[in-house]
């Protein structure tokens, strides 16, 4: 059967950013030694097979223009036995160009002495059926538009506090450790903070990589959790020590059977990256909500930029080892 893959997600994740950073001895490390290996770019001719793919992989990519910012769009990975997928849409911003561009790639995995390695990949452009052969395809689009419609009498609304977790610098410890041990490692943290999670009444929605999304319909038992978690991480002792980011923020949200969706959401996953090795940042929202409790002590507001979110944000950091 079929099932998704954490493990793949975290390692395309990993190849993604040794493309960004021309790393050509880690992209090749990636790719298969197999003569099966096919390459698939976005442009007419670029069909490419074999090994010779391995080894001019860094110069391919020495081409493509500076990327000055990447931000995911989708990321999703599966597996069955020795052979597994992952699919991921990303918006480029590149160096001399006014407009970001989209990216829509597949890389296909197959285990070869112990370790994943890409054996196909196929990046894509998006762009009109209807420019391209003159007839825009809607059937499926209609049958998932139909599915929304059936699917939206399930969806409730109401006030939550949405908490980000995510490990800092997993890539050097991955790349030391082999993607097995790490994935391992990563599924006993997962179950350390789902017990942290439903300890102090919150649920943990779905894990993202390293990372995690929960939910808390209190704001206070969202900070209560997440200074248990960094306690607990803390006071670890054992290898390889863990360290996370948190990000917490309070609001209206969407929830469609086990998930949540709005820009609460969004803006909870933008504060955890402002908070750096330890730390757990909170918007200015959370922290009226939490007022005044002798149990926790803030840092004074800051005022910071988040992606994707226009204006100036507010957010604060938890004292918890105070």
């Amino acid at each position: 059967m079929f099932k998704e893959s954490p493990e793949l997600l975290a390692i395309s994740r990993r190849w993604y950013r040794a493309l960004l950073s021309r790393n050509e001895k880690e992209l090749q490390n990636y790719l298969s030694e197999a003569s099966e290996l096919r390459f698939v770019g976005s442009a007419h001719g670029e069909l490419w097979a074999g090994r010779a793919v391995r080894e001019a992989i860094g110069k391919h990519f020495e081409e493509v223009p500076d990327v000055l910012d990447r931000q995911e769009l989708l990321g999703e990975a599966f597996e069955i036995g020795d052979a597994g997928w992952s699919f991921f849409s990303n918006r480029f911003w590149f160096k001399g160009l006014a407009e970001p561009v989209d990216f829509r790639t597949t890389l296909i995995f197959v285990l070869e002495h112990g370790s994943w390695k890409i054996v196909h990949r196929h990046a894509s452009l998006p762009s009109a059926n209807e420019t391209r052969i003159g007839h825009e395809h809607t059937a499926i689009q209609e049958l998932l538009d139909s599915m929304h419609d059936d699917f939206s009498i399930e969806q409730s609304e109401g006030l939550a506090s949405i908490m980000f977790t995510d490990i800092v610098n997993s890539s050097p410890i991955a790349e030391s450790i082999g993607d097995r041990a790490w994935s391992a490692i990563v599924a006993q943290h997962f179950e350390y903070l789902q017990d942290a999670i439903e300890a102090n009444g919150g649920e943990l929605i779905k894990s993202l990589g390293d990372g995690t999304m929960s939910s808390f319909s209190s704001a206070r038992s969202a900070l209560a959790t997440a200074k248990t978690i960094q306690i607990g991480l803390l006071q670890q002792d054992f290898e390889p020590k863990l360290s996370l980011r948190i990000g917490i923020h309070t609001g209206e949200v969407v929830r469609a059977k086990d998930d949540f969706f709005g820009t609460v959401v969004n803006k909870a996953a933008r504060i955890t990256s402002v908070a750096g090795q330890g730390e757990i940042c909170l918007s200015d929202t959370t922290h009226a909500v939490v007022g005044a409790d002798f149990d926790y002590t803030f840092s004074d507001p800051e005022t910071v930029p988040l992606k994707g979110l226009e204006g100036s944000h507010q957010v604060r950091f938890l004292n918890w080892q105070s």
